[in-house]
């Protein structure tokens, strides 16, 4: 049994990982779906001082109120600065990052760095508060406006980072647009430290892709651990990854 603690992206909530947390479930593992400050059903809570700081708190007090071991997290677009954020918090506590179409933030970068200025453009779309960022029109009907501080608070390192740990990327290689993760995917694919798979689906791969994006998750559970030494890849033509020393 694996443990699976689910970040959501910008304006969502834990809902948006409901189909893979049963599918998860029906396999044995126990899932967490998390709904960060200020958002969704916790939307009440939002202020303008909800920052990343927050919800990496929000996910390293699950982890310690539910004595949460071995973990493999999962975040999805923003929800890449915060399993980085509490995998630096917390190591001890971590098997496994997994970042569906999400930024890899370094030390001092801030997800305002990390876009693009088209991206920076939305950012400046904020409520008539000031302190939060509307959802996009297209956007699922429950998405609520993001905490705009949570967006221009650079990541922190506490301490130093691990390279012990095997870490997942999975690729949405089917934007309508040029996909502002490209860059970070040819990086990480030539990364030896790194699985990676690209999978032909939209930005919303747990709505796109359900059943890949399962398989993917299945298997990282199964072979995320130290002792495993490959990477694998995928690309969107040459079908499921081959292991490769």
């Amino acid at each position: 049994m694996t443990t699976f603690v689910l970040i959501p992206g910008m304006c969502h909530g834990g809902w948006c990982f409901h189909e893979l947390t049963e599918q998860l479930r029906s396999h044995g593992h126990r899932p967490y779906p998390l709904t960060l400050t200020g958002l969704s059903e916790r939307s009440h809570l939002l202020h303008g001082g909800v920052n990343l700081d927050t919800h990496i708190q929000d996910v390293t007090g699950v982890l310690a109120a539910e004595q949460l071991q071995d973990a493999v997290l999962v975040g999805h677009s923003y929800g890449g600065m915060v399993i980085t954020g509490v995998a630096d918090r917390m190591p001890e506590r971590v098997r496994s990052l997994v970042y569906l179409d999400a930024v890899v933030p370094g030390d001092g970068e801030s997800m305002w760095n990390l876009v693009s200025d088209n991206e920076r453009q939305w950012y400046l779309d904020v409520t008539a508060s000031g302190d939060a960022v509307r959802p996009m029109p297209f956007f699922d009907p429950r998405a609520t406006p993001h905490p705009l501080a949570s967006l221009l608070q650079p990541l922190r390192f506490t301490s130093s980072p691990t390279h012990s740990r095997r870490d997942v990327y999975v690729y949405a290689a089917g934007w309508p647009t040029p996909s502002p993760f490209t860059t970070t995917y040819q990086r990480l694919r030539q990364d030896p430290a790194w699985t990676t798979h690209a999978l032909d689906s939209g930005h919303n791969l747990m709505r796109d892709a359900p059943q890949d994006l399962l398989k993917i998750l299945l298997e990282t559970g199964e072979t995320s651990r130290p002792t495993d030494l490959g990477y694998r890849t995928k690309s969107p033509v040459s079908g499921w990854p081959q292991r490769t020393i």
